[in-house]
């Protein structure tokens, strides 16, 4: 259950990327988190269980966290690119609250989504999830050409609060994805 809600809320929150990333020239093709089901088998020994599509191929790790904890970006192709800008763009989106860890994929197709957090009882965790990834995230993270054609700003360490657009000239965030808790 929680695997779903963390990939459908990381999946919400790449749409409205996906949106404002496509409303600027020169971006081009936009990262997907494909949808994660939870379904219910009461006859099986094993009653829940997920699904997805079937990618069609071998999944590549875009980003990744390390054993040692630290966030790493597998190589500099446009979809890795890419899939930094988006974690970059969350990260300011929740004003440092969230960051989108784990990517890997076929394509621009995502799945098996993590996430860092300091909000206690995000998605249904009892305690923060790996907050010190943001802390590392924010250390680490190198702007990239997609981050500078949405115009975010470099990164600094974030006083929690609401959540808002990063993108330049938006002025409300009415659209902006409600945090279930």
């Amino acid at each position: 259950l929680q695997e779903c809600k963390i990939q459908n809320s990381s999946r919400e929150y790449c749409k409205i990327f996906a949106a404002e990333a496509r409303a600027v020239p020169d971006f081009g093709a936009v990262p997907e988190i494909i949808p994660l089901y939870l379904i219910y088998r009461p006859a099986n020994n094993i009653p829940y269980a997920t699904m997805e599509e079937d990618l069609g191929g071998p999944c590549e790790q875009y980003c990744v966290t390390e054993r040692d904890g630290s966030l790493v970006a597998q190589g500099t192709s446009e979809v890795v690119l890419k899939c930094c800008t988006f974690q970059h763009w969350v990260y300011q989106w929740t004003n440092g609250n969230i960051l989108v860890t784990d990517m890997e994929g076929v394509g621009w197709k995502m799945t098996n989504v993590r996430i860092a957090t300091n909000l206690k009882g995000y998605q249904g965790l009892k305690e923060s999830c790996f907050p010190s990834l943001l802390e590392q995230f924010v250390a680490a993270h190198q702007c990239n050409r997609y981050c500078n054609i949405l115009g975010l700003k470099a990164l600094e360490p974030a006083k929690p609060k609401g959540s808002k657009s990063p993108s330049m000239g938006r002025k409300s965030a009415q659209s902006s994805p409600q945090l279930q808790k």
